[in-house]
């Protein structure tokens, strides 16, 4: 039986220091094909640049074979059950990262067969293997992260949810999430990663950078419009313009050591200035990397016997 990874909540601090460790190991050398034999589907219901292919080549170069399936491309399409696609899939597969832009309940419902490991890889609520990249990032950057501040600018998407999980299961670490009245991280989110050990001390929501108490190590910012949803307020964009990453905020909020992170894709002179985004503070490029590594390390911890 194989372990799944649906939200960050259902690991421990330890899995968590282990997955990301692990990740950071990989970003210097390849990983041996230790999964040769296995079986790994990719189900991805939108789009994606970076996620399907970390996985892709995550799955091969641990020597798994791959499927990939679109959205059509499974009967759930036309009706069928998550528990009867998950008990079906088992048959054939060893894990399923799916991408599903709706209700993180669903890969619950696949997950309910244990011979399937399910992974996500993006929920309307969370992306926790982009949060296990991060911190494999910050890892590489910094070594310890007991004692790093990291500041996150913008919509309390899932992006920021899976953040705050990683920050509050990772001791020592505390993140300042900084958020547009009205777009905040889900108040069930919040309460969720209150209940781990010690995160309300390190973990906190505010609405302006005027709030946030301790210089930053490194400031992250994530599209405003994620997954292309449309916003109920057409004015939106006048919410977010005081959320936007420029050098002026970095020399506000950080020192000359504070390094940025960008999820991406990114919309350039949105919610990012081209300044920052290619400068010498980013480590968006290297972030992306650990995309790769984070779903290797993902794999293998699923997959451990």
């Amino acid at each position: 039986m194989f372990r799944d990874l649906i939200s960050l909540t259902d690991l421990t601090a330890r899995d968590v220091a282990a997955i990301t460790d692990r990740a950071v190991e990989l970003g210097g050398a390849p990983p041996d094909r230790t999964r040769a034999g296995l079986a790994v589907g990719i189900c991805f219901a939108g789009p994606s640049t970076r996620t399907r292919t970390s996985f892709w080549r995550a799955a091969t170069s641990l020597g798994a074979d791959v499927i990939n399936y679109d959205a059509a491309g499974l009967q759930l399409s036309t009706g069928e059950t998550w528990e009867d696609t998950s008990r079906v899939l088992a048959q054939y597969l060893d894990v399923l990262v799916v991408r599903t832009n709706g209700d993180i309940r669903d890969l619950r419902r696949l997950a309910e067969c244990s011979e399937l490991s399910v992974v996500n890889a993006l929920t309307r609520h969370e992306h926790p293997t982009q949060a296990l990249a991060d911190l494999a990032t910050l890892k590489e950057v910094f070594g310890d992260l007991d004692g790093r501040h990291l500041v996150y600018a913008g919509e309390g998407n899932g992006t920021a949810v899976a953040l705050a999980q990683a920050a509050a299961l990772t001791p020592g670490m505390s993140l300042t999430i900084v958020t547009p009245q009205g777009y905040g991280v889900p108040g069930e989110a919040m309460e969720s990663v209150r209940q781990i050990a010690d995160a309300k001390e390190r973990v906190r929501e505010v609405h302006s950078f005027a709030q946030v108490r301790e210089e930053a190590d490194a400031v992250y910012t994530s599209r405003w419009q994620q997954m292309g949803v449309a916003k109920p307020d057409a004015d939106w964009l006048t919410s977010f313009e005081p959320y936007r990453v420029d050098d002026a905020l970095l020399d506000r909020l950080g020192g000359a050591d504070t390094v940025v992170l960008h999820d991406l894709p990114a919309v350039r002179g949105q919610e990012i200035t081209p300044e920052v985004l290619d400068g010498g503070r980013s480590r968006v490029i290297r972030q992306a990397r650990h995309k790769f590594t984070a779903a290797t390390a993902v794999l293998e911890w699923c997959t451990a016997r």
